[in-house]
């Protein structure tokens, strides 16, 4: 039996959510960043479960079982309290040999978080979110 999604779109306001996210300094940067990946992917901004701002969808393979397979925004961000969590800029090849130019973050299993923006070169991030809004579906047509 395959598994179920657990994190879908939504219909809640991305705008809304941003601003309401604290502290302040997450909000300014999650303006900021819902402005550059609006910009970079030419997609309107759609939340994804209750805290992620995502772009475009794509099908998806689970890399354990490719019988499992669900649908995921190409990229997108979390203004979370702690740090800024950036999905899907590290798992296509191009994306992952262009992430050490980005520079100061860490990662996650999914995603790269940043502490604050001023951390990051944006024009690097512009390519990251270019080259993710541009993946194809890897899940069974």
């Amino acid at each position: 039996m395959a598994a179920t999604q657990k994190t879908l779109p939504t219909n809640v306001d991305p705008h809304a959510f941003i601003a309401a996210a604290t502290p302040e300094k997450r909000r300014v940067d999650g303006e900021a960043l819902e402005k550059i990946f609006s910009e970079a992917t030419g997609e309107k901004p759609v939340m994804w479960g209750p805290s992620i701002v995502g772009y475009g969808t794509y099908v998806y393979a689970s890399p354990a079982n490719p019988k499992n397979t669900g649908t995921w925004p190409k990229t997108g961000f979390s203004p979370r309290k702690a740090q800024l969590s950036l999905y899907g800029l590290k798992d296509l090849p191009e994306g992952e040999a262009l992430l050490p130019q980005l520079g100061k973050y860490t990662e996650g299993a999914g995603c790269v978080y940043v502490k604050k923006l001023e951390d990051i070169n944006v024009q690097v991030l512009k390519k990251l979110i270019a080259i993710a809004a541009a993946r194809p579906d890897q899940g069974a047509s």
